[in-house]
């Protein structure tokens, strides 16, 4: 079997301390007069520094010790990033509660189920839209209490006995604080690392999500190890866009900056991504492969509108960008030439086009949650953005591996954190031990049985170790198309090329025990409209762009093109594209933008037939 260690690095350290509320109010303590967060209201970013952040979660911490909460009882959270989910958040564990987040997409039948299967008492959620689903559920939940809403926008004349409005939720804060003033310090003080801050079901690609317990001791432990691993500085900028639900946003905008003392910029809306990026330039940026293969896209579509001269030098600057780039993976500069031609270029294109995205000022990206093409991270670097992928699952409180300063290859996801045991199982999976490990899933025994082995946490992921450390995952372990002619194939591998295609948004290679892969593709409505309007094809939805028979010749270029990177048994032999797109809604992809591969080939198992016949 193969192991590897990363060892601790020295340098400086926190304070030890015990929870996440602790660490949480020391920081505030220490710098309450700095800003800690800002929001976009009525065009203008308004800054909350660390002690009216601080303020807020004291206030929700009494309010929800005067509603009764006790140490490890659950209180649900749903709403889009904004300040008040933060601050529910850190209240909730500062009355020794867990937080369970909810998806903002989640049908009221899912949120019956987690509301249920947690036993929460309370429930946070952000406006109308989401307290109708809550009102839609709650005589199917016998625990529950009552609901808090964050935005009363819409509500102002609403009365319901089970119903408190933020302001009057703080207010109920405030009142017990006053009779109870050292209430809320008491029950953090008692909270230890073994104790359970946060429970987060996991949006699966299969089956029911499961409650993955999380302590304030994985989470403090990991916090250290991630900045060990990685340049986190206190005046760094990060822009809070990706679900809350989710450990990888929750790492980044709520307990990052406890640790790091950075500020966390939020967006207006999910609509307002872009913009609010060009805005914040964030100095670090977390994101998802699909935000990645979207910005690429739009920049190669862009260089086709261009006039030739302007398209010419783009080409040549992300050319002499792609020489340039291998050097820097190791922290070095490129040759004298070619470094000479990159700042000319960066001057000139590669620069202004970062400042048009809103990259100009990001130190470091980091991707995750999902494979990416290494062709899209090297597009990145040629471009000066320096792309590094991380890798890990919400049972390993987010990140195991990660790429260092000075030690990026583009084909893995890095080396493990410093105190992070990875280790291959003989049929190749990984196995993950560390103080990130999770404590197990909540009222699921087997479950827990299953994930956690010797204190090993098995991944699901198969996996490849180079001879330096560095890990490479080769796709899921029950995705692995074994084809009629017994060919191993990792579909994910192909399925990231053809999404390297501007034209193409998802991409579902099939062909467990037949003769040849198939493949169902997704179009970028956004782009192949634009194509098929300067062509004068005549549609009106997606569904006739789908249809169209020039479209279908256009994503067939594509598959060509990916084919001939691909050997024989890899290459798409056939492919439909699909008359809709891809909803977490309708339960075909995760909330983290992940295709859930069985419920697409059950709902298209016609069409999937159809390929082969």
């Amino acid at each position: 079997m193969a192991l590897l260690q990363a060892p601790p690095r020295t340098g400086e350290r926190t304070p030890a301390t015990a929870s996440v509320p602790a660490a949480f109010f020391a920081r505030a303590a220490r710098h309450p007069h700095k800003v800690a967060l800002r929001r976009k209201r009525l065009g203008l970013w308004e800054p909350i520094t660390w002690g009216a952040y601080a303020e807020a979660v004291r206030l929700v911490g009494h309010a929800l010790l005067a509603l009764g909460v006790q140490p490890g009882e659950r209180v649900g959270v749903v709403g889009e990033n904004r300040p008040e989910w933060l601050m529910s958040d850190l209240g909730i564990q500062a009355a020794g509660g867990w937080t369970v987040g909810i998806y903002t997409t989640s049908s009221p039948e899912q949120v019956a189920y987690i509301l249920d299967h947690a036993g929460c008492r309370l429930y946070i959620v952000e406006g109308e839209e989401q307290l109708d689903k809550a009102l839609e559920v709650r005589g199917r939940l016998p625990t529950l209490e009552r609901i808090v809403v964050m935005d009363p926008e819409g509500l102002r004349g609403f009365r319901d006995p089970q119903v408190l409005l933020w302001e009057d939720f703080l207010a109920l804060g405030r009142v017990h604080r006053q009779a109870h003033p050292d209430a809320l310090d008491a029950r953090w003080s008692g909270i230890g690392p073994d104790d359970v801050a946060v429970l987060i079901y996991t949006s699966g690609t299969t089956g029911a999500p499961k409650g993955a317990m999380l302590t304030h001791g994985n989470i403090l432990w990991t916090l250290e190890a991630l900045h060990q691993a990685l340049d986190f500085r206190p005046t760094d900028e990060v822009l809070s866009y990706l679900p809350l639900s989710h450990i990888a946003e929750r790492l980044l905008s709520v307990f990052g900056p406890i640790r790091t003392g950075y500020t966390v910029n939020f967006i207006e809306n999910v609509d307002t991504v872009l913009e609010n990026l060009r805005e914040v330039a964030p100095t670090i940026l977390f994101t998802v492969p699909r935000i990645l293969e979207k910005l690429y896209s739009a920049v190669t579509l862009r260089l086709q509108e261009v006039d030739p001269v302007k398209r010419t030098a783009c080409r040549l600057a992300m050319a002499v960008g792609r020489r340039a780039a291998p050097p820097r993976w190791r922290g070095r500069r490129a040759a004298l030439p070619v470094e000479g031609l990159y700042r000319l270029a960066d001057l000139l294109v590669l620069g202004p086009l970062r400042r048009r995205l809103g990259l100009h000022r990001a130190r470091w990206v980091l991707c995750g949650a999902a494979p990416v093409a290494p062709e899209v991270l090297a597009a990145f670097w040629a471009l000066g953005v320096p792309v590094r992928q991380v890798y890990g699952q919400t049972e390993g409180s987010g990140p195991t591996t990660v790429h260092r300063d000075g030690d990026i290859r583009l084909e893995t996801v890095g080396r493990p954190l410093p105190g992070v045991e990875v280790r291959l199982a003989p049929d190749g999976e990984i196995l993950v031990r560390g103080g990130n490990v999770f404590r197990g899933y909540y009222r699921d025994p087997e479950a827990t049985a299953a994930a956690l082995q010797d204190g090993w946490l098995c991944s699901g992921d198969v996996g490849v170790l180079d001879p330096d450390g560095h890990l490479r995952i080769t796709d899921r372990k029950k995705d692995l198309i074994i084809t009629a002619g017994g060919k191993n194939i990792a579909p994910q591998a192909i399925e990231n090329r053809l999404k390297f295609s501007p034209y193409i948004h998802d991409a579902v290679v099939i062909g467990e025990g037949r003769r040849y892969l198939v493949a169902l593709v997704v179009i970028d409505e956004e782009n192949v409209s634009r194509w098929a309007q300067e062509r004068r094809l005549p549609f009106t939805t997606y569904s006739d762009l789908a249809a169209h028979p020039e479209v279908h010749r256009l994503v067939a270029q594509e598959v060509e093109a990916v084919n001939r990177t691909l050997s024989s048994p890899e290459q798409v032999k056939r492919f439909a594209i699909l008359p809709k797109r891809l909803y977490a809604e309708d339960g075909e992809v995760t909330p983290t933008l992940k295709v859930r591969r069985k419920a697409i080939m059950e709902k298209y198992r016609d069409l999937v037939e159809s390929l082969y016949r």
